[in-house]
């Protein structure tokens, strides 16, 4: 089972059509399953027509998949984006500052790490070190 995390707090799979591996992508494929070390270059080659991607992480300490989303966004991908797998509460602002509309995680990693550890760091927009630097309100 899988927990789905955004800033309400915790919640069910919402996303009934499946995931396809970038690798088997084709014409017509609306949602893709992406792995940590796929070169977003590549990725942005696949988009036409997909309305969802979710990035697998497959530790903590692995960082790629907030660069993925974070280049999917800067090149203008306006679809549902799910970071998947190892992602810890204290990584939700920075998965959500990246692009990240959502996580999804195990129900062990929810037991472990409840919903008001996730929900404490759901005011992603708030706090924002570099945007209170500029002197700008955070994006």
């Amino acid at each position: 089972m899988t927990v789905l995390v955004t800033d309400t707090g915790f919640g069910p799979e919402t996303w009934d059509a499946g995931f396809t591996a970038l690798d088997d992508a084709a014409a017509g494929t609306t949602s893709l399953d992406v792995a940590s070390d796929t070169d977003p270059a590549v990725l942005l080659t696949q988009l036409d027509g997909v309305t969802m991607i979710r990035v697998d992480f497959p530790s903590f300490a692995d960082g790629r998949g907030f660069t993925i989303a974070r280049q999917l966004r800067l090149a203008g991908y306006n679809g549902r984006l799910r970071a998947k797998g190892h992602v810890i509460s204290d990584q939700y602002t920075m998965a959500r500052r990246c692009g990240f509309d959502e996580v999804e995680i195990s129900d062990d990693l929810a037991s472990r790490q409840p919903e008001q550890d996730w929900l404490f760091r759901a005011d992603w927009q708030s706090h924002d070190y570099q945007a209170r630097m500029r002197g700008a309100a955070a994006v």
